[in-house]
């Protein structure tokens, strides 16, 4: 039992209970048998009898409910104090010795994190993906991520996997069948065009991986860090990128101390965007301490955006600057995160040529528009986001796994003959690693890791 909704006054406030026997519980907190899944409007009585509030109270008899087992909800009036001893009572009346000297629901506790979604889970009345997207709907930060992780909810990512995993299957009985009658003089795989199925089978794989992926940066979006000199427009291009005043702006240098970091959306991607101090030499503790910061972010980055002051851009004190932070950038990051050359204040400059790099102005937006495009580039995002199903990196990496083994199987099968055993086995781990997903094959560590991360109540 838990209180399932969220922490703070509301107009409504739910306690969830999930278990076995919930009729003995309904009687003693509602003085009456509930008619299974009908609102009732009832007072929720004290162990005195006396109404602690008044709501609608619902049970759902399993296996007809969301967890398959007995549920009660209470919906009262939504005081933190008054859902504190609706629960209370709960945990009381479930305590209360019966008849017989036991305790009337002796299994009934309150309820871990995500536990309710995990016993719907553990009594299939939904898979792994199906559960996780129930974390992900109510953490959408973009209108595309929620309605991806509502796509995924209703089985659409789990479909695509039973389609993949049952054609698999098909594939892995004709393998089986001529490894167990090699002696028969039908070839079982030529006549079932096995080739044939394993590249339809690859081909159908590569087109989930692909929206899946998308799936996944809808998620998770990408972390990008604005670096560069002081007084570069950091803040400025911050501010501008997320239409609002956020990070401090003055003429000053090092006025930014420390990291400034907002959640934008581009087309329904989530960007991370990090405005950090700016990178030169001080002898200024508090400065060192946000350029240290500064750099830290930049080592983490997904993309980083390096900007230059196109009004300053021939002072050769300046260059040299420019030149040792664009170095260090070389050593300090892995090639494979991308870095943009920016060279911001064209409405200020003499000249404005940006070279490989981007024009713009901070100020009055001009170029914003290319960057945001450059931007979901990197990101990997396409524009169809039809079918795109919520996903995570467990899932993509799954995906990716069963993808290498199929390649492998593809290798074995072109020499059928001398690899059949082998093709078998990599037709088991493509297996496995997409049975994974849905949960069919998953240590109980994952289970803790992933339900973990639910809030309590759900």
């Amino acid at each position: 039992m838990a209180i399932a909704t969220a922490p703070g006054r509301g107009a409504v406030g739910i306690v969830r209970i999930s278990g076995r026997g919930l009729t003995a519980l309904s009687q003693a907190l509602c003085a009456r048998i509930l008619k299974p899944r009908e609102a009732t409007y009832t007072a929720f009585l004290d162990a005195q009898g006396v109404p602690i509030d008044q709501g609608l109270a619902i049970f759902f008899p399993g296996p007809h409910s969301f967890t398959g087992e007995d549920v009660l909800e209470l919906q009262a009036h939504g005081g933190p104090v008054v859902l504190q001893l609706l629960l209370s009572r709960c945990l009381q009346a479930a305590a209360q010795v019966g008849h017989d000297g036991l305790p009337l629901l002796p299994h009934l506790r309150v309820a871990l994190p995500g536990e309710f979604s995990e016993r719907a889970f553990l009594n299939n009345k939904i898979d792994l993906a199906q559960a996780e997207a129930i974390a992900d709907l109510i953490d959408a930060s973009t209108e595309a991520a929620a309605r991806s992780a509502t796509r995924s909810l209703s089985g659409a990512f789990s479909q695509e996997i039973h389609h993949l995993r049952d054609a698999l299957v098909h594939l892995r009985m004709l393998v089986e069948a001529t490894l167990d009658f090699p002696e028969e003089e039908i070839d079982f795989l030529r006549k079932a065009d096995a080739h044939g199925q394993l590249s339809n089978l690859q081909h159908s794989l590569n087109l989930v991986l692909s929206r899946a992926r998308q799936g996944a940066l809808l998620r998770e979006g990408i972390k990008v860090v604005i670096a560069g000199q002081p007084n570069a427009g950091k803040s400025s291009l911050l501010n501008a990128l997320a239409g609002a005043e956020l990070a401090i702006v003055t003429a000053i240098a090092g006025t930014t101390r420390d990291k400034v970091q907002q959640t934008i959306q581009i087309e329904g991607v989530p960007l991370h965007v990090i405005d950090t101090a700016g990178l030169r030499e001080s002898v200024d503790e508090v400065e060192q301490i946000g350029i240290e910061r500064a750099w830290e972010a930049i080592t983490q980055a997904d993309a980083v955006l390096f900007l230059h002051d196109l009004t300053r851009c021939d002072a050769p004190e300046y260059k040299a600057d420019d030149a040792r932070i664009s170095r260090l950038m070389a050593e300090k990051l892995p090639k494979s995160v991308p870095v943009i050359d920016i060279w911001n204040k064209a409405d200020a400059a003499t000249h404005a040529q940006a070279g490989d790099g981007l024009l713009l102005s901070a100020k009055n937006g001009s170029g914003l528009d290319v960057l945001r495009e450059r931007l979901l580039q990197l990101a990997g995002w396409q524009s169809v986001t039809e079918g795109v199903f919520i996903a995570r990196t467990r899932h993509v990496q799954a995906l990716h796994v069963a993808q290498i083994h199929l390649q492998a199987a593809q290798m074995h099968l072109d020499i059928h003959h001398q690899a059949l055993d082998l093709l078998a086995e990599e037709l088991r781990l493509a297996h496995n690693a997409l049975c994974e997903i849905l949960g069919e094959f998953t240590s109980d560590d994952l289970l803790g890791v992933i339900f973990s991360s639910f809030c309590i109540g759900k």
